[in-house]
């Protein structure tokens, strides 16, 4: 995730990171501006369209489908931004529930073999979480010196889950926590699963592809016909026009896009991976 002084106006305006849309955009934008050309040469001066010609009324479409599509945009980036956003709540809900944890086990437990289980594989939980939802492998680093084997071939965080409850379950038949301190700590472990399928179901459930696929191809014909129109008004400054306004549609939704899956490897994707590392500096603090 890309970290910024939001109050640096100057850096905003005139540095292209990376991850800028204006750099993914410049093949595009210049395309557009050779068409926006070539309609404006050919207008002008190979059919030579008179100011009374119909093909000037063409930008009342324009006027008219514009609001429109500003609401689709709008709508597109809320539902985007409402998607990550909810992921980020999420893991800051793993981040609560990995400190309650420990924090009670580490006021239940009286052996150390015990607590340094707990100080390894509730960590665990969140690193190998944060690598099944951008689909990474899982290496064995992560189990050093606990012995724990995990099965590629299955849903990962529910194995590691699994370890935690089952160890909890072995405590309380050996009598080293009660009935209720059992209850007590159910609930945490079973909100690590809650939190896991929450963010699958964000994974895994994109926007539906039509409505996608119409946003773009109305950005699209709605720039290739500008230049008809406003042509007859702006004459050859049509071509930086268009580009603009081509610039900032098609931004919107590139940016809608990357952040619809907060879970992947774009620059504005959520820290999962930082994330995790905190959680494992906190639980080991603790315990």
């Amino acid at each position: 995730m890309v970290q910024y002084n939001p109050k640096d106006w100057i850096t905003f305006i005139f540095r292209f990171h990376k991850s800028d849309t204006f750099r993914q955009l410049i093949p595009m934008m210049i395309l557009i501006g050779v068409y926006s050309g070539a309609i404006c040469f050919f207008e002008i001066h190979y059919f030579k369209l008179k100011e009374n010609s119909h093909v000037k009324n063409i930008s009342v479409l324009h006027t008219t489908v514009g609001f429109v599509l500003s609401l689709l945009l709008a709508y597109r980036t809320n539902t985007a931004y409402d998607r990550w956003w909810e992921g980020r709540k999420l893991w800051g809900s793993l981040v609560n529930n990995s400190r309650n944890l420990a924090i009670k086990l580490a006021a239940i437990l009286e052996n150390e073999s015990d607590k340094n289980y707990f100080r390894k594989v509730i960590p665990s939980y969140a690193s190998i979480l944060a690598k099944h939802l951008s689909n990474e492998e899982v290496g064995k680093v992560l189990f050093e010196g606990l012995d724990l084997e995990i099965d590629q071939n299955k849903h990962k965080p529910n194995q590691v889950a699994k370890m935690i409850y089952s160890k909890i379950n072995d405590l309380y038949k050996s009598n080293k926590i009660s009935g209720n301190q059992l209850i007590i700590l159910n609930s945490e472990i079973q909100s690590f699963t809650e939190v896991c399928g929450a963010c699958e179901r964000i994974k895994n459930t994109p926007i539906p592809y039509s409505y996608s696929a119409f946003i773009k191809k109305f950005i699209f014909f709605y720039v290739m016909t500008l230049p008809f129109g406003y042509v007859f008004t702006l004459g050859y400054y049509i071509i930086p026009v268009v580009v603009f306004i081509f610039y900032v549609l098609a931004s919107l939704e590139l940016i809608a896009e990357e952040i619809e899956d907060p879970f992947g490897g774009d620059e504005n994707d959520l820290p999962t991976s930082k994330i995790a590392s905190n959680i494992k500096k906190h639980v080991e603090e603790i315990l």
